[in-house]
């Protein structure tokens, strides 16, 4: 059995979910502990709780230790299984987090997959839904990795109430991937307020064009207005145009301005495209896995994070692969897995 120290690297939830998500894939069992000891509340919250639970139930995994608040688990995957499965963290819990650890081995069951997951949408310190549809999932169909989405309801913290279905097509292999360069012609984005006046999607939007068509881009916003939650919240994303898209963000907070909402995304954007590279940060964290599993693949991402080398790690406990990286952490970086 692997054994894996939670409080490696970043020390969060993502070791958890990439560990998960492989032993599922590799049918590799795995052992770990001092589960996010780095963190203010130590051990699985409801999100990561939900997180195993989902992949344990798509490869019929056998579990010890998954509970609120748990350090240690066990986690003896048996076999992938496709089908329907469904999850509700019944918090603001991030569905696109979720989403992390069950993608990995859910395109390898030998069929098709549907999850539809209840939760958080559009949260600070995650990826939120208009990330995963416009840059995650765009970039894993260029590998070969084909899914759909469907927002069936926003969700916002604290209440969260979000519903996102997914459906996920089998496949063998990946393809691997090049991308170390940026290319692109425009910017693409979506403003989005809920339960909200929509001049708060509006004013995001014509803030964050400023900035952009400042720094020499063109730029095309869509706004997003709807009613139909169980919470109120906004927030914007903003994407290059291109094959492989680079993205920056911001989720409106009580107090802060829509304008500075939009300043603030569009600014994030910017600072990613100054690294003149093809991902951006958080993209180049999530692609680790799949990078492992295609094998043959180089990228370049805007900034070297600690999560990106934690993934690394994690990653290489499950699949033997060769890895350079070329660049300091908090730098530009070229990473190269055969």
């Amino acid at each position: 059995m692997i054994e894996i120290d939670g409080s490696c690297g970043e020390g969060g939830g993502a070791v958890l979910r990439i560990a998960t998500g492989l032993s599922a894939l590799t049918s590799k069992p795995v052992k770990i502990f001092n589960i996010r000891s780095k963190r203010p509340k130590p051990g699985l919250m409801p999100q990561h709780l939900n997180s195993v639970k989902a992949v344990s139930q798509l490869s019929d995994a056998k579990l010890d230790g998954l509970e609120i608040g748990s350090t240690e688990l066990s986690f003896q995957p048996r076999t992938l299984k496709p089908g329907n499965y469904e999850i509700d963290i019944k918090t603001a819990g991030s569905i696109s987090l979720i989403l992390q650890a069950f993608m990995i081995p859910a395109a390898f069951t030998g069929g098709p997959v549907k999850i539809t997951i209840k939760g958080g949408t559009d949260l600070r310190w995650s990826p939120s839904i208009d990330y995963l549809e416009n840059v995650t999932l765009p970039i894993l169909n260029f590998m070969g990795y084909k899914a759909e989405t469907k927002v069936m309801r926003r969700g916002h913290y604290p209440k969260g109430g979000g519903m996102l279905e997914v459906k996920i097509d089998p496949t063998r292999s990946l393809k691997p991937i090049n991308a170390v360069e940026s290319n692109f012609k425009s910017i693409k984005g979506i403003s989005h307020a809920v339960n909200l006046p929509e001049h708060v999607a509006i004013r995001q939007a014509r803030s964050a064009e400023v900035l952009i068509k400042n720094a020499g881009f063109d730029i095309d916003i869509e706004i997003e207005h709807s009613d139909s939650s169980f919470g109120s919240g906004s927030g914007i994303v903003l994407w290059t145009d291109g094959t492989i898209p680079l993205a920056g963000s911001s989720i409106g907070e009580r107090g802060k301005k829509a304008e500075q909402v939009g300043h603030d995304a569009a600014q994030d954007l910017l600072d990613q495209l100054n690294g003149n590279s093809a991902l951006d940060s958080h993209m180049g964290d999530q692609i680790i896995p799949y990078l492992f599993i295609a094998g043959n693949s180089s990228i370049t991402t805007s900034n070297l994070t600690q999560h990106t080398l934690t993934n690394i790690d994690v990653a290489g406990k499950f699949i033997n692969r060769d890895v350079l990286i070329e660049g300091e952490l908090g730098k530009p970086a070229f990473i190269a897995v055969k």
